[in-house]
C-alpha cells in the first residue's frame, strides 16, 4: 500500500484527490499540507512538509507556486518521491525542479490527464507525417479565473509539434498587431477565457482544401486527480528522475 500525503489538501483539486484515492486500493493517505489544517477526512493536515511525522512514499502537490521551495526541501532531505501538478511556475522554479530530479523521483507535467498526453502523443505523430505542407494552430479555453495565458499545456503540444518540426517553428500569440501573411514556419496559439471552461485544446492542422483537428475537452477537474494519483503510484517506486506522462503512458504499452 503506497502512502500519500497531499499538498493542498484543503484546496478543491486535494479533495477531489481524496476521494479519488479512497476508492483506491493500491494507496492511501498518510496525511495532508495546507495553510488551513481542518480536518476534512481520516487523515491530519498539518500546514508545512517540515510538521509531517513521518516520511510518505509520495507527496502530490496541487497548492501553489509558492511552496515549492520548502516542498522540495523535504523531499529531498527525505528522498520523498513528488508529484508536481501546479502551475503558473517562473522558470527559475523549473530548473530547481529538474535540479531536484537528479536526486529524487519527480513527476512534472503542465497537465496530469491522460488524455492531454495522448492528445499531444497523437499531435506529435500528425506532425511527423504532415511536415510542413500543413499550419499549425493551437486554441486552448479556460475558466475566467486562470492567470496565466496561453496555458501550460497548450506549450507543451506546441513544443512536442515543434520537435517533431525539427525546432524549426516560432510561436506566435496574437496577430493583431502584425498585419502580414502567415507566414510557413509559424505555430499559432490562443486563448480564450470565460465561465467555467475546465479546459479545452484543439491542434488544427490546415492544409490545401483540408484540415485534420484534434480535440480534447475536460469535463470536470477529477480528470487531472486521477492523472495525478496515477503519477503518484507510477513515480513511487522508481529510482531518481525526472518523469512525466508520456513515461507512464509508455509503461502502459
Amino acid at each position: 500500500m503506497i502512502s500519500v500525503v497531499i499538498s493542498g489538501a484543503n484546496g478543491h483539486m486535494g479533495r477531489v484527490i481524496n476521494s479519488v484515492i479512497s476508492e483506491r486500493n493500491d494507496c492511501k493517505v498518510l496525511a495532508g499540507i495546507d495553510v488551513v489544517t481542518e480536518a476534512y477526512s481520516d487523515f491530519p493536515i498539518y500546514t508545512e512538509p517540515s510538521n509531517l511525522p513521518s516520511k510518505p512514499d509520495v507527496i502530490i502537490d496541487f497548492s501553489h507556486p509558492s511552496a515549492l521551495d520548502k516542498l522540495l526541501d523535504y523531499c529531498l532531505s527525505t528522498g520523498t518521491a513528488v508529484v508536481i501538478a501546479t502551475t503558473g511556475y517562473t522558470e527559475e522554479q523549473i530548473s530547481k525542479i529538474k535540479k531536484a530530479a537528479e536526486q529524487i523521483p519527480v513527476f512534472f507535467t503542465f497537465n496530469m490527464s491522460l488524455g492531454i498526453n495522448l492528445l499531444i502523443k497523437l499531435a506529435k505523430s500528425a506532425a511527423e507525417v504532415l511536415g510542413d505542407q500543413f499550419d499549425v494552430e493551437i486554441v486552448e479555453k479556460h475558466h475566467n479565473r486562470k492567470l496565466d495565458a496561453p496555458s501550460g499545456t497548450a506549450v507543451m503540444i506546441a513544443d512536442s509539434i515543434n520537435k517533431a518540426l525539427n525546432n524549426n517553428c516560432n510561436y506566435v500569440y496574437d496577430r493583431h498587431s502584425q498585419r502580414k501573411k502567415r507566414d510557413k514556419n509559424e505555430i499559432g496559439i490562443h486563448s480564450v477565457r470565460g465561465g467555467t471552461i475546465v479546459g479545452e485544446h484543439d491542434v488544427i492542422f490546415a492544409g490545401r482544401d483540408e484540415v485534420i483537428t484534434l480535440s480534447h475537452h475536460a469535463a470536470s477537474r477529477e480528470v487531472f486527480a486521477v492523472g495525478s494519483v496515477n503519477a503518484a503510484v507510477f513515480v513511487s517506486n522508481k529510482s531518481a528522475g525526472l518523469y512525466d506522462m508520456a513515461a507512464l503512458l509508455e509503461s502502459k504499452n
